[in-house]
């Protein structure tokens, strides 16, 4: 491939008014929030600025053009034909998530997960006054050579948990954060069969849909099963989160009436003017760009997986299928000391998290935030940064490792 873009300039954020930077402290790091440290497709740039050139920032009301370009994106991408009525526009797909569970739930019941799993899938069914239900994802570590090595759906318990009375919902990660899973269309033609078989209503975040490694294929799960609940948005994949723009794809005329009403409640009906123009530049003329988006962010992942094989061999990077973010088991640093390389031992991995915060000066994500019981043992990093800044981060990481067997 030709290389038309520069994912390895470091550009400046701090003093933008940047979560990921102006949250961190001098100094630091920041590997943890999931956004991007990379310039955005230039047709984006472009738009914004031709937008922001009018004097006036009114409402905005969204017109045939916007929904013109989701069609088209996900029919030529996904080969998913989406009818125009079946879309709802919304600021965010966790506000979106909010207002679906809202709509779908009664209070006291039952919301099904695949732990671990993105942490506001947490906050957005509690604050809707439900019950997180937490189905484990199992590691296949298979040794036979043609078997994958990667997160699994323990479908026995899937199931049984479907078959609870309370669980209305079943709320998928697809592709799946933090564990880095594309699934595929058969796992998720099993997942439906048994939500079906149960009356159990599937809801998709499938934000991270354009962010798949080469040779894995993303598949909507509105292709799968037409009574699905989808939600999207071109945010997390073209770098824009801070333009607050995302849809609610819905087939059921009722459920949509619910959905837009719940919309409403929650106050999230209107957008700015600069999601909707962003939106459209990426979906009509930025698919070269997430295609080398997707190419660089192999090549992080492998100096990731090269770099700690040789120099942080107690950590094992998990398998990566799509998103950006790298799912790390940690374990073996945690629990005991190590009386050969003195390496210091610690309680859990928010604690070894921290250390790496204080003394490394990097700032990585634990696992927990994903589940308390699944994710213990493991950390997140994102990857979404320029190379040397990643490869900088993991120096430190080694530095201070080096220091404490010394």
């Amino acid at each position: 491939m030709n290389k038309k873009y520069n994912f390895d300039e470091r550009i400046e954020r701090r003093g933008t008014r940047s979560v990921k930077w102006d949250e961190t402290p001098e100094g630091v790091i920041p590997l943890w929030v999931a956004d991007m440290d990379f310039a955005v497709a230039p047709a984006i740039q472009e738009a914004v600025r031709k937008r922001a050139e009018h004097p006036t920032f009114g409402y905005t009301v969204i017109e045939d053009d916007y929904y013109a370009a989701i069609i088209s994106w996900f029919q030529r991408r996904h080969q998913w034909t989406i009818p125009r009525e079946h879309i709802l526009y919304t600021t965010g797909v966790v506000p979106g998530i909010s207002c679906v569970i809202k709509a779908l739930t009664m209070p006291g019941e039952k919301v099904l997960i695949l732990s671990p799993d993105y942490n506001c899938f947490f906050s957005c069914i509690r604050n809707n006054g439900c019950e997180v239900s937490e189905s484990i994802l199992r590691f296949q570590n298979a040794s036979a050579s043609d078997s994958p090595k990667r997160f699994e759906v323990d479908y026995e318990d899937f199931e049984r948990r479907c078959a609870d009375e309370k669980t209305t919902v079943f709320l998928l990660c697809n592709p799946h954060n933090p564990t880095g899973r594309v699934w595929t269309r058969e796992e998720l033609q099993r997942m439906s069969d048994i939500c079906r078989k149960h009356h159990v209503t599937i809801v998709s975040d499938e934000i991270h849909c354009e962010l798949t490694m080469p040779g894995y294929t993303f598949c909507p799960m509105g292709t799968v099963d037409s009574q699905a609940i989808v939600l999207n948005s071109s945010s997390k994949s073209f770098n824009t989160a801070g333009l607050q723009i995302a849809n609610i794809i819905c087939a059921d005329a009722e459920l949509r009436r619910r959905i837009d009403r719940a919309i409403n409640i929650n106050e999230v009906c209107d957008v700015n003017p600069f999601g909707p123009v962003a939106l459209m530049a990426a979906y009509n003329e930025s698919e070269d760009w997430i295609d080398e988006l997707n190419e660089y962010i192999l090549g992080n992942y492998q100096a990731l997986c090269k770099f700690v094989e040789k120099e942080i061999p107690k950590w094992k990077v998990m398998p990566l299928e799509g998103t950006y973010l790298a799912w790390v088991d940690c374990s073996a640093c945690l629990d005991s000391m190590d009386s050969e390389d003195r390496e210091p031992a610690f309680p859990d991995v928010e604690a070894y998290c921290q250390h790496l915060l204080n003394e490394a000066k990097v700032w990585l994500n634990p696992g927990t935030m994903y589940g308390v019981e699944s994710g213990k043992g493991f950390l997140r990093i994102n990857m979404a940064c320029p190379r040397s800044l990643m490869m900088e981060a993991l120096e430190r990481i080694k530095e201070v490792k080096t220091k404490s067997e010394k």
